[in-house]
């Protein structure tokens, strides 16, 4: 272990399982992107001999053409119409839950309020819990009225995402694809299969699939307890590959049977940002230069390896406080002891860094900083490989205002990929990305001063304004993990959080349309010597920097009156 490792905590084994993890997310980059690839331009993969004859029947049974291409408008109503069907079943079906089948614990059906925000929750990817799974929904519920969501919430993100691919890379012309084919071709031809093989894999791991209830058990105490167990692999598998987050039980991925071993939380880890990475090399093949995806991809690994090790450092560091009481080490509170404290904060990172929100520590548990990082990584609108989907749109509107603003600074075009960034494209990106600040921050202040907001808040000081900070931050980003100290179940977070997903999912996804709309439409504009060059390092820095700059200046203050407060606090033996 070296000097610098010591004095932080760190190991040579952290840093090493960081970096190769960051490796194998660079190789798997073209292998996913080659498979997106033939999905977006709608070419047979490797298993359309099976699964053809069943894509061809989901279109007689619903009468779609698949050839038949829609304007931005109509795809995005399509996929708004899709989106609240959805979420009116998915409410129906945990309301009815207590005289549906499969619920062989008997559980009754849930409230109007958290079955709305649950439904809504699912629809949007963010999948954040007010409830304990185990103890909430029945098997029923996990399996038909939530896991299909993982599958569909993820396919619309990337549909999203291939529409708006599909602005950059055609001239003149009106039309960004068909909804309809690109969710069912997504769905079908890889979340469906990978999962499948994923699930297969966590099953052999230890993660149980099962419909039983629950199982007995002896502890080494010989005290006897009831351990509840169900269909779990199948729902972790999609979870990760989605990046949708919800846990079937209520610890989510800190619990064993949901995560046994760290061979399978590696593989989870992987499996979150592996069809991320995989749509940065497929966006440089749908503009026709991967260099352009390449150096998306080193933004992103560059923003995310600094973030990582932040935390991580944090983590190893541990508590002054209890290193004064002459207990040294890391923070190891609210992590498992399986995992420890790098495991721990490449997670975090990870789940964070992606929409995903699953969680194997609980981030209330951090250090000020090392909480902090997964916070922020949330506010840059998951940018950093983001959601399925939605993170390589997200990470696109910070590329049009930053070619936009380059070419301001030094006089040079604003093109990208060969189209003119011009007026509208700027104002519809801009609306994009300051929804999510609004929402963030209003709800934050909204529920800081009101006695609704406040009762559900358990610590004091600034590590409960962070709770409310993180919960909003989380809604709004489509992410759903959580400062766990927050009590949300209740009518008005409920609520609040309910709009909140609504929000930052919706309002950020038909901008992104209209500018697949608005691009289409223009002619090709060739690189010139008056071009901002968009994929050298000079442009990889560009894109770093603006990301910071606009989250750093939007979310600084509120930062500073939590995790930056709670820091300074420590660090001077403050306690609340």
């Amino acid at each position: 272990m070296t000097s610098a490792a010591i004095a932080t905590g760190t190991s040579v084994t952290g840093w090493a399982m960081i970096l190769f993890f960051v490796v194998l997310c660079v190789a798997i980059a073209k292998p996913m992107g080659l498979w997106l690839f033939a999905l977006y331009e709608g070419r047979d993969t490797p298993l359309a001999r099976v699964l053809g004859p069943v894509e061809r029947a989901f279109y007689r049974l619903a009468g779609i053409d698949p050839a038949r291409e829609q304007t931005w408008r109509q795809y995005a109503l399509a996929m708004l119409t899709f989106q609240v069907a959805t979420a009116l079943v998915t409410y129906a079906l945990l309301r009815l839950q207590g005289v549906l089948p499969l619920n062989p614990r008997g559980l009754a059906g849930l409230a109007p309020d958290l079955a709305m925000n649950t439904a809504i929750s699912f629809v949007t990817n963010t999948n954040w819990q007010a409830y304990a799974g185990e103890s909430t929904l029945s098997n029923l519920s996990q399996m038909l009225a939530l896991v299909p969501h993982n599958f569909l919430s993820a396919a619309t993100g990337i549909a999203v995402a291939f529409a708006l691919f599909r602005g950059f890379a055609r001239r003149q012309t009106q039309f960004v694809g068909n909804f309809w084919a690109d969710l069912t071709r997504v769905t079908l031809y890889l979340l469906l299969p990978f999962a499948i093989v994923l699930s297969l894999v966590m099953v052999a791991g230890g993660v149980p699939q099962t419909f039983a209830s629950s199982i007995d058990a002896t502890t080494m105490e010989g005290a006897h307890q009831t351990l509840v167990i169900g269909p779990v692999a199948s729902q972790e598998a999609i979870k990760m590959l989605g990046t949708n987050g919800g846990g079937f039980f209520n610890a989510n991925s800190a619990h064993p049977f949901e995560n046994p071993t760290p061979l399978v939380n590696f593989l989870q880890m992987l499996a979150i940002f592996a069809i991320g990475v995989g749509l940065t090399w497929c966006f440089g093949k749908a503009v026709g230069d991967t260099r352009q995806g390449w150096a998306i991809l080193a933004a992103m690994m560059i923003l995310f390896f600094a973030g990582t090790a932040v935390v991580y450092c944090a983590e190893a560091g541990g508590n002054p406080l209890l290193h004064h009481a002459g207990l040294a080490g890391a923070n190891m509170e609210g992590k498992e002891v399986r995992f420890g404290a790098a495991a721990s904060a490449l997670f975090a990172a990870i789940t964070t860094a992606a929409s995903c929100g699953a969680v194997n520590a609980m981030h209330d548990s951090f250090t000020p900083l090392g909480g902090l990082i997964p916070l922020f990584n949330i506010e840059l609108g998951e940018v950093i490989v983001g959601g399925v989907g939605s993170g390589i749109y997200g990470f696109l509107l910070f590329a049009l205002l930053a070619v936009f603003i380059a070419g301001l600074m030094v006089g040079r075009t604003p093109e990208y990929v060969g189209k003119k960034i011009e007026s509208r494209e700027v104002k519809l990106a801009v609306l994009a990305i300051v929804v999510l600040p609004l929402c963030i921050l209003g709800g934050t202040a909204l529920s800081s001063v009101t006695a609704a907001g406040l009762a559900g808040v358990a610590n004091k000081g600034p590590h409960g304004f962070t709770e409310i900070l993180y919960a909003f931050t989380s809604a709004t980003g489509n992410n759903g993990s959580a400062f766990a100290g927050l009590s949300a179940n209740t009518q008005y977070y409920n609520g609040t959080l309910a709009v909140a997903m609504w929000i930052g999912r919706f309002f950020v996804m038909v901008p992104v349309l209209a500018i697949a709309g608005s691009l289409a439409q223009k002619k090709y504009t060739p690189e010139s010597a008056g071009s901002f060059p968009t994929t050298g390092a000079l442009w990889i820095g560009l894109l770093v920097a603006i990301i910071l700059i606009v989250g750093g200046l939007t979310f600084l203050p509120a930062l500073a009156l939590g995790p930056i407060a709670e820091h300074m606090a420590m660090l001077s033996a403050t306690t609340f």
